[in-house]
């Protein structure tokens, strides 16, 4: 645990140093956010801002990790190889994240990037053959319950359910980025709590992972602070969602992954409880009627006089809560 706390500071000062020469070349070329026309009106200030902030993220922690585990990875022992699963999921869903953000900012469908059905259909493939790699290649296929000694054999079910969580945690951390420093506070919390639980259960390698994607995830809030100079983007949500879920999976815990995604969960609820309802009123009554004023829920929050700071301090310490409450049942 000491080496790992040593390679997030590691991480952040690598981030934070570099920093602000990758958001030069970004503002150069012109790598902007274009904001959804339907958000709160208090956004359309942050029109411009340069996005794929993920980068300064995934980028690092992939240098760090592969640099502490070059003797591991050629082959020298299974178990530091076994680091490549979530290090490949983070490089794999930052280049799906980075082609669509460049896709939005270069005019694609005016501005909205790759088709939902298109990148579902990408997600599916990669989430496919990771699952076929933790059940084949690192031969991970049970479920730990709290409160249960021994770890249940989920069989081959295992393979759509680790697809479902990976999917799952990708897409609802990029629901989460929607607000300054909101998503890089959350998911910096969930891979603490994570790092945690590797520690107690002697997975090395996982801990010193974890860890530093947490320095360079705090290191990535210097910029994102409110007012952002920089936004995360699919870059590094999808990359830290997708990565989040492997990490769960890993550990065996992933049951618990609602819990300590508490904020990312109810924004992917909210969306979903949204849409469903305004569908169904619409086939029902011919006009479509809302739950919350817009969502995901963080909007609703804004709109009923929230200051943007607010949300996501106090969304800050539910999701901090709800790790340490993850942390405790992993415990059980």
């Amino acid at each position: 645990m000491d080496f790992a706390l040593i390679l997030a500071s590691l991480s952040f000062l690598m981030v934070v140093f570099w920093g602000r020469p990758y958001l030069s070349l970004l503002r150069h070329w012109e790598i902007g956010k274009r904001i959804r026309i339907d958000g709160p009106d208090g956004h359309l200030s942050k029109m411009g801002t340069p996005t794929m902030g993920g980068i300064l993220i995934t980028v690092p922690v992939i240098l760090i990790t592969v640099a502490l585990n070059i003797y591991n990875l050629v082959g020298q022992t299974v178990i530091g190889r076994s680091i490549m699963v979530p290090l490949s999921v983070m490089g794999a869903y930052g280049l799906l994240g980075a082609f669509d953000d460049l896709a939005g900012v270069r005019g694609i469908r005016h501005g909205e990037g790759f088709t939902a059905r298109f990148k579902m259909q990408l997600e599916i493939a990669l989430t496919l053959l990771v699952g076929l790699v933790l059940y084949y290649g690192l031969e991970i296929h049970s479920i730990a319950i709290p409160g249960v000694d021994e770890k249940i054999d989920l069989g081959l079910f295992y393979i759509p359910i680790a697809m479902f969580v990976i999917i799952g945690s990708a897409n609802a951390a990029n629901l989460t980025d929607g607000l300054d420093g909101l998503a890089g506070i959350i998911l910096a919390s969930a891979f603490a709590a994570y790092g945690v639980i590797a520690q107690l259960q002697g997975q090395i390698y996982l801990v010193r992972f974890c860890f530093t994607v947490v320095g360079a995830s705090f290191a990535f809030l210097w910029y994102n602070a409110h007012p952002a100079e920089l936004f995360m983007g699919d870059t590094g949500s999808l990359a830290l969602g997708a990565t989040l879920g492997v990490v769960a999976l890993m550990t065996g815990q992933w049951l618990i992954l609602p819990i300590v995604m508490l904020v990312p969960i109810a924004e992917t609820l909210s969306v979903m409880i949204q849409v469903s309802y305004f569908k169904y009123t619409k086939r029902k009554y011919g006009e479509g009627r809302r739950i919350f004023k817009m969502t995901p829920i963080h909007h609703h929050f804004e709109l009923l006089g929230w200051s943007e700071t607010q949300v996501v301090q106090r969304f800050w310490l539910v999701g901090l809560l709800a790790a340490m409450a993850g942390v405790a049942l992993a415990l059980i």
